[in-house]
């Protein structure tokens, strides 16, 4: 199923402010609450459609990421195996709520519409990791699995994550009586209202520790190192950033996990530059190959290809080869190599090569100095910021 542009959702333009983000998200929110619409999947999936849309919309850095590569950009393409900018579970949508509608969690919005809720203000999620991935030009035009070691937070394996010695270490919260959560009732003009936030006792997790898992110190996590295996997409650009959702830092006491953020870094070329996607590639030829013609291998992204310079070849031309270049990650084709010919003036001549050469200037019968036509030209470098820019 193709998803909806996130503006298209919200009923937003690309220019809205935050706030007008979060009002529309809200009015969204309000209306396809599970809470208000019991047992309706479409409204369901409308309600997660939102909150998807206002998870990437209300950050900076992530709309930015949208605007310029779409959902491509937050998924990481087909084939990204496990990057997500959407596939959003309750915890994450409900986490939205403390800011949206002033409550400490998602247990207070069904309290907003006088339901019991029963959700949990769960703040132990594990924070976000950030890393660098180097790929080659070849890496990034055909899409490449990469395995890299990442040192982390890890689950326990001694306690199971739960942070405790033994399963009878365990019990119930006596401040929220296993919700994890504490209602609060405000008088305010427009009578009592409701609010809901994570119990200070046992941090919205609803159970208390008595001894806790001499490995974890009860935590539920410790240090280690994970070996996380990376999907990238053909397409991608240096400074693009993927994410895999869940394969951060571990969350306190089997909490959720926080996200990888991957960013993409070129690895430069010794002989090819990228522009876009297109490659560029400066062939320097001698001044008899430009004159007669010749047949050279330049190098390209994955080998070297065969092109044939033909006879009177000018400085400046260029030429292009069609497909050459790096794939679009959103799919629209792939991009050219583009050749721009440089011809090669020695610098030192045997006597031989010099008479000839003077031999050639002196001759009546070829003409090598610039007619007009040739003078009317652009120069070199007008050629080059034209055909690059």
């Amino acid at each position: 199923m193709t998803k909806r542009d996130y503006y298209e959702v919200l009923s937003v333009s690309k220019s809205a402010s935050g706030e007008e983000i979060k009002k529309a998200y809200r009015k969204l929110a309000l209306q396809y609450h599970p809470d208000r619409n019991p047992g309706d999947t479409e409204a369901e999936e409308k309600f997660k459609e939102a909150a998807e849309a206002y998870d990437v919309l209300s950050n900076e850095e992530k709309k930015a990421r949208y605007d310029r590569f779409g959902h491509a950009g937050m998924s990481g393409a087909a084939g990204g195996g496990g990057f997500n900018g959407g596939g959003m579970n309750m915890d994450d949508i409900f986490s939205h709520f403390g800011d949206i509608f002033g409550g400490g969690g998602g247990g207070g919005f069904s309290d907003f519409f006088g339901g019991g809720g029963g959700r949990g203000g769960r703040n132990n999620r594990g924070s976000n990791l950030r890393v660098k991935l180097k790929l080659t030009y070849a890496e990034m035009a055909n899409g490449v699995n990469k395995k890299i070691k990442v040192k982390k937070h890890v689950g326990c394996t001694t306690c199971g994550s739960s942070g405790a010695k033994d399963k009878n270490s365990v019990q119930t919260c006596q401040t929220c009586g296993g919700s994890g959560q504490v209602r609060r009732v405000t008088n305010t003009f427009m009578g009592q209202m409701q609010t809901v936030s994570p119990c200070p006792t046992c941090e919205g997790q609803g159970t208390t520790i008595t001894n806790k898992c001499t490995s974890c110190k009860g935590e539920g996590r410790v240090y280690g190192e994970e070996t996380i295996s990376i999907d990238v997409p053909a397409g991608v650009q240096d400074g693009m950033q993927l994410s895999m959702g869940g394969r951060g830092n571990a969350g306190e006491r089997g909490g959720p996990a926080g996200d990888l953020i991957i960013l993409i870094e070129e690895e430069k070329h010794a002989e090819l530059t990228r522009d876009g996607n297109d490659v560029q590639y400066v062939l320097s030829i001698s001044f008899p190959d430009a004159v007669f013609g010749t047949q050279i291998e330049v190098p390209t992204i994955d080998g070297r290809a065969k092109i044939k310079i033909p006879p009177g070849t000018q400085s400046g031309k260029i030429f292009r080869l069609k497909g050459k270049g790096f794939p679009d990650i959103n799919g629209y084709g792939k991009g050219d190599q583009l050749v721009l010919v440089k011809i090669w003036t020695p610098t030192e001549l045997t006597e031989e090569e010099r008479a000839a050469i003077e031999t050639l200037r002196k001759s009546q019968s070829k003409n090598i100095e610039p007619g007009e036509e040739a003078k009317k030209e652009k120069s070199f470098f007008d050629k080059i910021s034209d055909f690059f820019n």
